[in-house]
């Protein structure tokens, strides 16, 4: 496969600074380098952005290969010529992504013992549509990690504390040092016998077995804001799982699921509601009470009414967030034709029949794509 172009792999113009390329090929390195990133293809990318600055942070190199493209940088064996690279930029550029712990033998910053952020949770909730539209108060149950009264946290038995790890001594994380062809990298790894605590309990809080948390259910109440469709996502801020080592808590996450109703449907804000009429209400012209969510209301029905004729009711709609105005609702006309007669009825049919004229004409468009032209698309 042929090689790309090298000012391409680092999204850099062929004019880039060294201070663009450097910055370039470190956010490229925070992505791809595969201490930190596990994707399948995250180890080539990365080394075809370590070859590509390796050249371009080069100014022979760079020369070479601005006149005479990778031909121009190839190495007796086929290679790019790493061997003769200076990696003192890569040690400052790895120093950067991994605190003090990736190259030349520093100690990492980034402890494991570090405060760290718990995690988030996800709860769903079943809401009708009525409830939806208008907002509702709902109570919840919520599952989620508490801290230990018992211990304060510590996991450890009351009147006794935790003792540091003699094996990584406080760390949390054990290092082992590696040659690579980027120098000397600093392999690190959750520390075994703390399992990246930092400290070990030799005596065992009996509330929390030493874990300094508990699992506890809690009953919440949530206000459910008018406007929510299906599938909507509430965030409540600082509700999830405690965070580690003093670390601030995650989120909740509500999932908003709305109940079907039996009459309305719903498109963007706007409600939807089929009504039928006979034959002498869509022709003649009628006032009728159709449900809107905030009660029937009174409908006038046109003369002449065609079937699949849509009124607009404006304002019955819904909410819409975070804003006073609303939605309308849209009632589409569908016109009932008797599949049973009496005698007097058919009487009249067949007078009204001979009074109107039969000609028989076809129709310019559907209804379908009247009714879809009307609700835009």
């Amino acid at each position: 496969m042929a090689k790309r172009d090298y000012y391409e792999v680092l999204g850099v113009s062929r004019d880039a600074s060294e201070s663009e390329l450097k910055t370039a090929f470190r956010n490229l390195a925070r992505k791809h380098h595969p201490d930190v990133n596990d994707a399948p293809d995250a180890e080539e990318k990365f080394k075809e952005a370590n070859e590509a600055y390796g050249v371009l942070s080069d100014a022979d190199k760079r020369a070479a290969y601005d006149r005479f493209g990778h031909q121009g940088v190839r190495g007796p064996n086929g290679g790019t010529g790493f061997e003769t690279v200076d990696f003192s930029d890569f040690a400052d550029i790895f120093g950067d992504m991994f605190g003090f712990g990736g190259f030349g033998g520093r100690s990492r910053s980034a402890s494991r013992t570090a405060p760290r952020r718990g995690s988030d949770l996800q709860y769903q909730i079943a809401i009708s549509f009525k409830e939806a539209v208008f907002g509702a108060d709902k109570e919840i149950e919520v599952t989620k990690d508490e801290k230990c009264d018992t211990c304060g946290g510590d996991g450890s038995k009351p009147g006794t504390s935790p003792k540091t790890c003699p094996e990584c001594q406080g760390r949390g994380e054990v290092r082992q040092t590696r040659q690579t062809l980027l120098g000397s990298m600093v392999q690190v790894t959750t520390c075994p016998v703390c399992q990246g605590r930092g400290k070990i309990i030799e005596s065992h809080c009996p509330t929390c077995s030493g874990q300094g948390k508990v699992r506890k259910t809690r009953r919440k109440k949530v206000s459910i804001p008018a406007g929510v469709d299906d599938g909507t996502r509430m965030r409540l801020a600082g509700e999830g799982q405690p965070g580690e080592n003093n670390g601030p808590p995650g989120d909740l996450y509500l999932l908003i699921r709305v109940q079907p109703h039996k009459y309305f449907r719903r498109r963007d804000n706007d409600i939807l509601l089929d009504l039928k009429v006979n034959v002498s209400q869509a022709t003649l012209g009628a006032e009728v009470l159709v449900p809107t969510v905030d009660g029937e209301v009174k409908l006038k029905i046109p003369s002449g009414t065609q079937p699949g004729k849509i009124i607009r009711m404006r304002g019955k709609g819904v909410p819409h967030l975070r804003s006073n105005s609303r939605g309308d609702q849209l009632v589409i006309v569908n016109v009932t034709i008797p599949k049973k007669l009496t005698v007097e009825e058919r009487e009249l049919f067949e007078k009204l029949a001979d009074e109107m004229d039969s000609k028989v004409l076809p129709q310019e468009r559907g209804f379908l794509e009247k009714l879809k032209n009307v609700l835009g698309g």
